[in-house]
Parts: C-alpha cells; structure tokens; sequence
C-alpha cells in the first residue's frame, strides 16, 4: 500500500493543509501568542514534518534533525484548552480537504487519529 502521502497527492495537499490550518490559528486569540509574529516559518517547519511523517522526503529531518516534538514544544505552556484549539484549526483543515475531494474518508480518519494523540501527547499542562 501506498504511503498517505502519496496517496492524497504529494507535498502540495500538506502544504494547503498546513496554510489552512494557519488561517484558523492566526484568528485565534488562544493560540496566536505562541506562535511568531510571521507564521511563514512555522508553517514551513509543520508541513515539512508532516510529509516526512506520512511518508515524504526527509527534509524536515535534513534541515532539523530529529523532530523531538516534546522538547521543541517544552518552551510554550500547552493545556487542554490549547490542545482543543490547535485540534479544532487542524481537523477543519482536514475536513475542508476532505469536502473538497482531495482526501479519502478512510485517509482523513488515520490522519485524524494521528493529529488527535499528538496534540494530545503535547499537553504539559493542567
């Protein structure tokens, strides 16, 4: 079986994922302090490691070395309020995708399942 990746078509469904999402998380007065005043880089740095995760290129690890999520989101204080948020800007951003034919119903669960343990796993606080 093919990798999801290129399943839904390669880099270019991760980087309109990722551009969603951002449009929510640039809206959103919970979430949009933690982030950079220019979103550019971090939305670069998320769909470079989403490719590489579902099976792209390894250049998020060639540029950054090992993802290490939990020591790269130690800094920022992440609860259940700012795991809900981050998961309710990607899922929309997965279902706008999906409601555009551009992924599967059974590819938009596993990549659900998946964004739902690691925000989930990134919580560091109650």
């Amino acid at each position: 079986m093919d990798a999801l990746f290129d399943r839904v078509g390669g880099e270019q469904f991760f980087v309109d994922l990722v551009d969603r999402f951002y449009v929510g998380v640039a809206g959103d007065p919970l979430l949009r302090p933690l982030y950079p005043d220019d979103l550019s880089e971090s939305s670069h740095h998320l769909a470079l490691f989403l490719m590489q995760y579902w099976g792209g290129p390894r250049t998020y690890s060639d540029q950054r070395g090992h993802p290490r999520l939990r020591m790269r989101h130690a800094p920022f204080v992440i609860g259940p309020l700012e795991r809900d948020a981050w998961l309710r800007h990607m899922l929309a951003a997965v279902l706008g995708l999906k409601e555009a034919g551009r992924i599967s119903d059974a590819d938009a669960a596993e990549l659900r399942d998946y964004l739902e343990m690691a925000a989930n796993s990134l919580v560091n606080s109650t």
